[in-house]
């Protein structure tokens, strides 16, 4: 394990006013992200589209690293430069999701476990030689009001993130490691707050009893954020207040950077609450963004699948892009919307 050149790869893809652009949909994902624009999901479709995102001028400003899906990474421009390459050649870190979705946790109703361990360390050797320099595993973590998550459905997802970043460190990766409490559901604030709390203490002490380097290492998690069916909606104040305060508890100092994940959530709240964050000071690690929907919904609507709509889908990554960034420095504002 390379110490210094892990930590020296994290902190890049969160340097300053950079994130994450999240292109790693699953193939039943980006299906249903081009259904909602009418164009069919085909390899050529799904390229092209890809290659809109990763040649939009100007992104590497804001944009440290793109998490790509296991087709994505072995695909190429229609010039013939691998993706991966090109990424890399304007100094954005390629990532690469391993892990093999959620499935039912067994024995506990309601609860989930993701797998993709099998087999993983040969897998990271091969994307590590297709140019990947980090890499993603996403635990979904269910939640009511007042049974799920259950002890054991935390500690299984919490192991299963341990062992998925000790094989990315071991073979030259940066793991990001991405404990998600769902937005679904009608929860209040507080409740999301307890559970992201336990699940904070569970992954931390796991990935510590695995040995793996903090300062190589980036955590994305949920906001602190009210369940989308709960009356009452907090100000992007309040989430960040709850968030940070929760972070601060659990996550330790020498982690370089939180890259945080949307959720769901519309892309000006996203941008919004990311601010809020920014906004109250310096914090021991840096705050940033790890972005699917939130970047990448306007530059669909914008494209709708036809080459004529190129410029104005990647000027709509810009737009994000360029937003968030600012969010990145707590100087963004929601009347920049109309602006850009």
């Amino acid at each position: 394990m390379d110490k210094q050149k892990l930590s020296v790869v994290a902190s890049a893809i969160v340097s300053h006013a950079k994130g994450v652009l999240a292109a790693d949909e699953s193939s039943p994902t980006i299906k249903k992200r081009l259904d909602s624009i009418d164009v069919e999901s085909t390899e050529p479709t799904r390229r092209r589209y890809r290659e809109i995102l990763f040649t939009t001028e100007g992104i590497e400003q804001e944009i440290g690293g793109v998490i790509l899906f296991d087709e994505t990474i072995r695909q190429s421009t229609l010039d013939g430069v691998p993706f991966a390459r090109l990424l890399a050649d304007r100094g954005i870190v390629p990532g690469i999701k391993v892990d093999r979705g959620a499935r039912a946790l067994a024995c506990y109703p309601d609860e989930k476990v993701t797998e993709g361990l099998d087999g993983l360390r040969d897998r990271l050797v091969e994307y590590r030689e297709l140019g990947a320099g980090f890499a993603k595993w996403r635990a979904v973590i269910q939640i009511d009001e007042r049974d799920v998550p259950s002890p054991f459905g935390i500690r299984a997802n919490a192991y299963a993130l341990a062992r998925y970043a000790a094989l990315c460190q071991e073979e030259g990766l940066v793991p990001i490691v991405e404990p998600e409490v769902l937005m679904d559901g009608g929860h209040d604030i507080e409740r999301c707050e307890a559970v992201t709390a336990r699940v904070l203490e569970a992954v931390f002490a796991e990935l510590d009893a695995h040995r793996v380097l903090f300062e190589g290492m980036l955590l994305k998690p949920n906001m602190v954020i009210a369940g989308k069916n709960c009356p009452h909606q907090n100000s992007p104040e309040e989430i960040a207040e709850a968030t940070i305060r929760c972070l601060s508890r659990y996550v330790p100092a020498a982690v370089p950077g939180i890259v945080f994940l949307s959720g769901g959530q519309k892309a000006e709240e996203a941008t919004a609450n990311l601010n809020a964050m920014n906004k109250m000071g310096r914090h021991p690690w840096e705050v940033s963004f790890s972005y699917g929907r939130a970047l990448q919904a306007p530059v669909l609507a914008a494209w709708k699948g036809q080459e004529s709509n190129m410029a104005a889908a990647q000027q709509a990554l810009k737009k994000r892009a360029r937003l968030n960034g600012l969010a990145r420095e707590g100087k963004y504002s929601p009347e920049m919307e109309a602006e850009a």
